[in-house]
């Protein structure tokens, strides 16, 4: 989808200018063009576009002039032969574990997975004869012994949601390659700067947009990455005949948003990084999770694969959830909400927030406590957020 030159680019330079595609007014920014369909010269004109036979647009579900410069964009920054934009994260994590199975087909997904993924994987797929298994994907192992004749896709967040749990990509996607299946992974958290889950051996790569790729909290948006033929083969369908397609002024602000996330996303892992020891060495506060920092559970696989830390922190403190109510109370410039990679530092507290529909001992599998808190670093000030954390700890 990118032609010689754009492959050369280093990523500030892909996201500002990779996959446009300018009118006839040479526009300096990305036109935005709002449009259900497109018109032809004539009715052989149509015919072939509808053929396939001549390049065009047809209809803006199927795909659009802006929506088209997002997906080229990203697959300049991914390192992906195609990309499909959708309507939101979830409609692209639905698209991507979907398209391709049937009832009878197996399932193997980490079982530290956001609560809307755990309830596709745990819930709807059951529903159409599809059999999942959830792991502890942290070990290796765990996804070998999970393994089933029927098996066909695996799926992993890495790192997790709210923990920051790491898996080994690059040994799952290996795993799938000998049965013959597919990994499928999420890579939010990370970020396509600090992590690149297709160069490991990952089969197809998906991002709520929302997040840092938009990072001001402006608009919905997902996306699946992959190589032409599965999406051609597998997704092309399901996304043209189930309508999650993403909207024009969406993509539009989605690729504003694509310009500046090298620089945000550096600013933020390092005020992250900065935030995490401060908490791991507070004596209110029980244990951080930051990947990071040497004392993460999986720091060597994190060297094998990651880039850089996160802008997402993991913390549990002493209190319990009184203690983290308080402490998120006390602040006063990170703002309690259940969004995350925004320019605002954001504070969720996941056991009454995004998990709260998890049972209590999957909550405790998945190491959320009461005292669990998920800390989303913003751009504000580094010594600011210093101080906005130690103030509020002193308050509780």
């Amino acid at each position: 989808m990118t032609d010689n030159s754009e492959n050369d680019w280093k990523a500030q330079t892909a996201l500002v200018h990779g996959g446009v595609t300018r009118s006839h007014f040479g526009e300096t920014s990305e036109a935005i063009y709002l449009t259900q369909g497109f018109v032809y010269d004539s009715a052989e004109a149509a015919e072939a576009r509808f053929k396939g036979e001549e390049p065009g647009f047809v209809y803006s579900r199927y795909a659009n002039p802006t929506v088209d410069m997002f997906e080229r964009r990203m697959c300049a920054l991914e390192g992906a032969e195609e990309a499909r934009a959708m309507s939101s994260g979830m409609a692209a994590v639905t698209a991507a574990l979907l398209c391709s199975l049937r009832a009878g087909d197996h399932v193997v997904a980490g079982r530290a997975l956001f609560g809307s993924c755990r309830w596709v994987v745990e819930t709807l797929m059951p529903r159409y004869g599809i059999e999942t298994t959830l792991v502890d994907g942290a070990k290796l192992e765990n996804w070998k012994a999970a393994v089933r004749p029927n098996t066909k896709l695996f799926f992993l967040e890495s790192p997790t949601n709210p923990t920051l749990e790491v898996a080994d990509i690059a040994g799952v996607a290996a795993l799938a390659n000998e049965v013959g299946g597919r990994l499928v992974v999420d890579n939010v958290f990370a970020t396509p700067l600090l992590q690149k889950p297709l160069e490991l051996g990952a089969h197809v790569v998906v991002y709520s947009a929302t997040k840092h790729i938009d990072g001001q909290g402006r608009c919905l948006g997902g996306v699946v990455l992959s190589d032409r033929e599965w999406i051609d083969e597998q997704l092309q369908d399901f996304f043209r005949h189930t309508g999650p397609s993403l909207s024009p002024f969406n993509a539009w602000t989605l690729l504003k948003g694509l310009e500046t996330l090298p620089l945000r996303v550096r600013q933020q892992t390092e005020s992250a990084g900065r935030i995490a020891d401060l908490l791991a060495d507070h004596p209110k506060v029980a244990r951080v999770i930051y990947p990071g920092r040497k004392d993460h559970p999986q720091a060597d696989i994190i060297a094998r694969q990651m880039k850089g830390g996160s802008t997402l922190i993991c913390a549990e403190l002493k209190g319990g959830k009184k203690g983290a109510f308080a402490f998120e109370n006390a602040l006063k410039i990170f703002q309690i909400s259940n969004n995350l990679g925004d320019a605002k530092s954001l504070i969720t507290h996941p056991a009454t927030t995004t998990h709260k529909n998890l049972s209590d001992e999957a909550r405790a599998e998945l190491g959320i406590g009461d005292g669990t808190l998920r800390l989303s670093v913003g751009l504000e000030d580094g010594d600011d957020l210093l101080t906005d954390i130690e103030r509020a700890l002193d308050a509780t």
